[in-house]
């Protein structure tokens, strides 16, 4: 019988090894699997790279990571905003590399990665120092840069609900990167909200199927309700 549900976060996160490509959604606190987070910052895996929208908030989550000293790079979108003092400190310090990558770019190189996809061309920073070092050509016109998938050996992903198969369903916004990060990674680790019976989750509403995730562990009372 197929059951992906794990009974704690701690346990769910116990294989994460030092030097391990961690994919993490999120849109600031929304869609942040915090608990995960935490979990991990307690089994102790270090020198990681984290993949992520945002560089964190606060000192919880993400940033608590951070703060850890578990992070050796953050590849991201939004490194700086008035929250994210954590990794403004650290990168500050030079104790922590940063690679931006535009919004929709990081979004792209994650469903290009589980899709099986060998890169894209996109005229986004094009001639800007993101650009530097990378394939440009000219396509109708217009410049464009080569962008290479962004894949993950783990994934840590807030869902909504989840049955014993790991089909998943979001709490609107909470959705964010969540599906291409589960599509993305090796091994994809999720906490829901609540566990639903195999069956109970209408097909269409299924976000994600099953075949994108490893485990679940089910964390009623999470830091964010999103």
């Amino acid at each position: 019988m197929i059951d992906k549900f794990i009974d704690t976060p701690e346990a769910a996160v116990a294989d994460v090894h030092d030097g391990a490509i961690v994919l993490i959604s999120g849109f600031g606190g929304a869609g942040m699997p915090t608990e995960l987070i935490h979990a991990l910052i307690d089994q102790g895996a270090r020198e990681l790279t984290v993949v992520s929208n945002n560089a964190g908030n606060r000192e919880t989550g993400l940033a608590a990571l951070a703060k850890a000293g578990r992070v050796r790079k953050v590849i991201c979108s939004f490194p700086k905003a008035s929250h994210s003092w954590v990794f403004d400190e650290l990168y500050r310090q030079g104790r922590i590399e940063l690679e931006c990558v535009p919004q929709g770019t990081i979004a792209e190189r994650l469903r290009a990665a589980g899709a099986g996809l060998g890169g894209f061309f996109t005229p986004t920073a094009y001639g800007t120092e993101l650009a530097r070092g990378k394939e440009t050509r000219i396509i109708n016109g217009r410049g464009h840069v080569f962008e290479e998938p962004l894949h993950g050996d783990f994934a840590l992903v807030k869902a909504d609900r989840g049955d014993r198969w790991g089909n998943l369903t979001y709490n609107m916004s909470a959705r964010n990167f969540g599906p291409i990060m589960c599509m993305a990674a090796k091994t994809t680790i999720v906490q829901v909200r609540a566990k639903a019976e195999l069956g109970e989750l209408p097909p269409e509403a299924v976000v994600t199927p099953g075949i994108f995730v490893k485990r679940v562990t089910e964390v009623p009372n999470a830091a964010f309700s999103s």
